[in-house]
């Protein structure tokens, strides 16, 4: 599959197959991930795969604002819970902020990484939806994150039970702007 083949054909999916995802698969996606660029090199993501009962307890008590997400969760056959390392990107090795982004960079690489692990996903023929409606400090509590890391978003993944049509995008006029 070609990058913009990819890019433009990846969708949210929210049905997934009751079909098991081998872990194999799941190593060469964050492998590929790996790659996405970072603040000075630092690779601050961290990915936690959670299946089974202990996925479906997170869906039960991290979504509670938005029950809805925790439907979502409890169908696909596996959860990607993002994290990142926290006080690394974007800061000097003092601990002292490099630009006045200050922590910004933190969820920028872990933008970039998970844009990465969601295309790569795609192309290895799995679905994904990025959600960021949950209560971090429940879902940190429930998988015994370090404290030196942070949940940055939840990725139920499995193979699509749909086929969603993209939706209607902006023009380019209206997105860019030469000066």
């Amino acid at each position: 599959m070609e990058a913009i083949e990819c890019i433009k054909g990846r969708r949210s999916i929210r049905k997934f197959k009751p079909v098991a995802v081998d872990h194999s698969i799941i190593e060469n996606i964050v492998e590929a991930a790996s790659f996405s660029p970072s603040w000075k090199n630092t690779q601050i993501a961290r990915y936690y795969i959670v299946e089974g009962d202990l996925k479906d307890k997170v869906a039960s008590e991290s979504t509670l604002a938005f029950p809805h997400n925790g439907e979502i969760i409890k169908q696909a056959p596996m959860l990607v819970v993002m994290a990142f390392v926290k006080s690394r990107s974007g800061f000097e090795r003092d601990g002292s902020y490099t630009t006045n982004k200050k922590d910004g960079w933190q969820m920028f690489d872990t933008g970039i990484a998970t844009q990465s692990f969601t295309l790569a996903a795609h192309e290895a023929g799995l679905g994904t939806v990025i959600m960021g409606i949950f209560d971090d400090a429940v879902v940190s509590s429930i998988l015994e994150i370090p404290d030196t890391q942070e949940v940055a978003c939840l990725i139920p993944i499995g193979y699509p039970d749909e086929a969603p049509t993209a939706p209607k995008r902006k023009e380019v006029s209206d997105l860019l702007t030469f000066k």
